[in-house]
């Protein structure tokens, strides 16, 4: 797996599921538990259920965590990950109460190590903290060791101290993570903004270059060659008259090309935004951005090229935060008709039911503002389309 795609979450998620593979060692060791087992006069199916526990454990841990970090979770998510996190806690408790041991409370480490991706932080410190007193009747019930009520709450208290320390570590990457990929967005947008502001001073530069010459150089061209012509009908000799004929050749050859330049100047150049587009779509996190472009996208109107590079930037926000999406699809195409079109396509859940959040109406005002819509269409599990039509020139 390529470095750029493995993040901390998914370290976390690993680390955890080693961590329960290192738990289960005791099970190598099947026939002589069944044998101890006997020994204690206790039934030997107990190996088989212990068995059956565990794999439970770690088939629920892998399953609740494989959207582990998910922005955007939905009350019938909330109330499965709630579910199957009494799972969790109800199997290592089994496996504590046939094991006589400590396993269950090294498991429930593990659960505290996800907790802070599953639920808000003191939903989860309570959780964490609660999990381990389920275990006070498997220290009571240990064969070899008798503990006293007392006894059994300060066992569950020592392996509290480790199942808070696993917590609290994984608030701080939890925070941290958010934290550098709020600098990623900040970079990308100020990257691209760094792009457009320099597009837009090199526009303006041609702009005032073509001013330049239209002003100064093609108004003494100009009267340069009337008084070339003044000068051709006052010149008596011939050889004079043919001399002021060519310069006033050139001069008008002059002429023409200075205008020519300087529709050039003003006509046949934009605001370049690939660029732009190609610094805000890189390294974002857990979306890998398909960017369709032409060979060289420009846009005559800064204003129009700004509303372009802030709607790129709220499809891909909103993608990476609501949509569980995997690939985002983000094409920009030019119409006949003068428009261009912004089609996004994700490969997310999707909802059944759309409520437009701050970020879609603040599209469809900018676009709006000079005469363009937007449409998005969705359903349950496929995913959100976006269209969205910008003239690129005003409608008279």
């Amino acid at each position: 797996m390529p470095m750029k795609q493995f993040n901390h979450i998914q370290l976390l998620r690993y680390a955890g599921f080693f961590t329960y593979l290192c738990v289960g060692t005791p099970l190598l060791r099947y026939p002589g538990l069944m044998a101890a087992m006997r020994e204690q006069g206790r039934s030997p199916l107990l190996v088989d259920l212990w068995l059956v526990c565990y794999l439970l454990f770690g088939l629920v841990f892998w399953f609740l965590t494989h959207r582990l970090g998910a922005r955007q979770v939905s009350a019938a998510e909330r109330l499965l990950q709630i579910a199957l996190l009494l799972v969790l806690n109800g199997t290592a408790v089994v496996i504590g109460l046939i094991s006589q041991s400590g396993l269950c409370a090294l498991l429930l480490v593990v659960v505290a190590v996800v907790l802070p991706w599953l639920l808000p932080v003191r939903p989860g410190l309570f959780w964490a903290v609660a999990q381990n007193y389920t275990l006070v009747p498997v220290w009571m019930s240990f064969h070899d060791t008798t503990f006293t009520l007392a006894e059994a709450v300060l066992q569950s208290s020592l392996y509290l101290g480790f199942s808070v320390l696993a917590f609290v570590t994984s608030v701080i990457a939890k925070q941290q993570g958010e934290e550098r990929e709020l600098q990623r967005r900040l970079n990308a947008e100020l990257r691209a903004a760094r792009a457009l502001l320099a597009e837009s001073s090199r526009l303006g530069e041609r702009m005032r270059i073509s001013r330049d010459l239209h002003d100064l150089m093609g108004h003494h061209l100009t009267a340069l060659s009337l008084n070339l012509e003044v000068a051709s009908h006052l010149a008596q000799e011939p050889q004079a008259q043919e001399h002021v004929r060519k310069a006033q050749t050139v001069a008008k050859l002059l002429l023409n090309d200075v205008r020519e330049v300087v529709s050039q100047l003003r006509d046949s150049d934009g605001i370049d935004l690939t660029t732009a587009l190609k610094s805000l779509v890189e390294g974002v996190p857990r979306l890998a951005i398909h960017l369709d472009l032409p060979e060289r996208f420009s846009v005559e109107d800064p204003r129009r090229a700004q509303v372009l590079l802030r709607c790129a930037q709220e499809i891909i926000t909103n993608t990476v935060r609501h949509s569980g999406a995997r690939n985002l699809w983000l094409s920009f195409q030019r119409t006949a008709d003068r428009q261009l079109v912004i089609h996004a396509r994700d490969d997310g859940r999707g909802a059944a039911d759309l409520a437009a959040g701050n970020g879609l109406r603040g599209m469809r005002e900018r676009l709006a503002e000079f005469g363009g819509r937007l449409d998005v269409t969705t359903g349950r599990g496929r995913g959100f389309t976006l269209d969205a039509w910008l003239p690129l020139e005003v409608a008279t």
